[in-house]
């Protein structure tokens, strides 16, 4: 069952965000982690000693790791692209046409993003901008609970699109064969990646960060994850950039009465079956479309597959936020962050200025959260955590770096010169202005 809260009630419990190492974890967690390492260990102390152990060990720390917290040990921590390609031959007709209409949905609408160089000519000279990709970038792919073919297209198609030339792709292995879904060996194939690597959670983002014998150290590490995984990324910001800190997931619909209870309750329960840790909010000001939501929610929840999951998730850190007006339950959205952002109203374009900090917004009742996740285009690695009020969903400037260009002329050298030293004095760097005069002798 869903709770409804108030406002007030929402901020001191659902709406309040935390650090990531002050998470709540499932006591399996903690049990598993004071058998491997002896110790009682909080989601930092755990993370730092996994990525120490793989620093040191290597290919040998992946493999133990994965049989103690993954539950099984990677079959082999490399599959070559002939593996891939034969998964994706092997997909039936309608999953493998799917999967292409989402990649070339993916590919197109990045392609329309403006990254360019640019150069302007002025009688001082020359100044602009070239842009170029990263060389090397590592993109972890979540796939514990379920496989996630549509993470590797929304985050290695972006890649490619930048032109990154050397792209690793890292994942978990599954249950009994040590290796990934087959579906996800057949996205990797269709993305067109040269091989696979095997492995998941911190000890992955620790190989990508440190390199081992087998999985290559890369410049920048993307892709979404869990708890330990946005953690370890955390910990490794400064060895590698990052795209963001993207954890467990999160959902907040704002709707009014004209929201179907049913089609709210769908979009709640689809946030809250990725994971235990995952956030499914609604917020409204209809008492009546509140209720009606908790009562469908617990008549859909009964039939769902992965009931237990939802449960736990829909009691940890999702619920229904009664407001007094729209008015307010924007306000409550703009300091909530949210990673989606739906808006279930009667005219979502007089409302879509409101918004101030959110990953993705999905306006009107038939743009649903699902479609993001899968084939409207843009990438569905999105900020979470209230990271929405300062970085933004994956896109090919995450893979890119610009490099200004700088070709002053002599007659601009000398006009803007004296202004240059004169402030290299004023902070006391004399061969800071020194280097500009010196330049009149030329």
């Amino acid at each position: 069952m869903i709770r409804i809260f108030t406002a007030a009630e929402a901020a001191d419990s659902i709406l309040e965000r935390k650090a990531l190492a002050d998470a709540q974890v499932p006591d399996s967690w903690v049990a598993t982690w004071k058998r491997m390492f002896g110790r009682t260990l909080g989601v930092e102390q755990a993370v730092a000693a996994i990525i120490d152990d793989v620093r040191t060990r290597g290919d040998a720390a992946l493999y133990e790791f994965g049989s103690h917290l993954d539950g099984i040990a990677p079959a082999s921590l490399c599959l070559e692209q002939d593996r891939l390609e034969a998964a994706w031959m092997a997909l039936d007709h309608e999953t493998s046409a799917a999967m292409q209409l989402a990649a070339d949905r993916i590919r197109a609408f990045h392609e329309r993003q403006p990254v360019a160089d640019w150069v302007h000519e002025s009688a001082d000279g020359t100044l602009g901008q070239i842009v170029r990709p990263i060389e090397r970038v590592g993109i972890y792919v979540p796939g514990g609970s379920a496989p996630l073919p549509s993470t590797l297209l929304m985050s290695a198609i972006p890649a490619q699109v930048a032109g990154v030339p050397e792209l690793s792709i890292i994942t978990p292995p599954a249950q009994p064969a040590g290796e990934p879904e087959p579906i996800l060996l057949a996205a990797a194939w269709l993305a067109g990646v040269p091989r696979l690597y095997v492995s998941g959670g911190a000890q992955a983002i620790a190989a990508l960060a440190y390199g081992t014998e087998t999985v290559p150290g890369v410049d920048k590490i993307a892709g979404p994850g869990g708890l330990m995984t946005t953690e370890a990324k955390r910990q490794v910001y400064g060895q590698v950039g990052l795209d963001g800190l993207y954890g467990p997931t999160e959902t907040m619909i704002v709707a009014d009465e004209t929201a179907d209870p049913d089609v709210v309750a769908a979009d709640l329960l689809a946030q809250a079956e990725h994971d235990v840790l995952a956030s499914a909010i609604l917020v409204t000001p209809s008492t009546r479309l509140a209720e009606a939501v908790q009562a469908a929610v617990g008549h859909a929840l009964e039939d769902l597959p992965r009931a237990e999951i939802v449960a736990e998730s829909l009691d940890r850190g999702s619920g229904i936020v009664l407001v007094d007006s729209l008015e307010e339950g924007f306000g409550v959205a703009n300091r909530y962050a949210a990673e989606h952002l739906c808006l279930l109203v009667e005219d979502p374009d007089q409302w879509v200025d409101r918004v101030q900090h959110a990953g993705g917004v999905f306006m009107g009742h038939h743009s649903s959260e699902v479609l993001g996740d899968y084939v409207a285009g843009p990438s569905h690695v999105m900020p979470t955590n209230g990271s929405a009020r300062f970085s933004s969903p994956l896109n090919v400037l995450d893979f890119v770096r610009v490099v200004s260009l700088f070709g002053l002329n002599e007659a601009g050298a000398r006009r803007i010169g004296p202004a240059a030293a004169r402030l290299a004095e004023a902070e006391g760097l004399q061969a800071h202005a020194r280097a500009v005069t010196a330049r009149s002798r030329l």
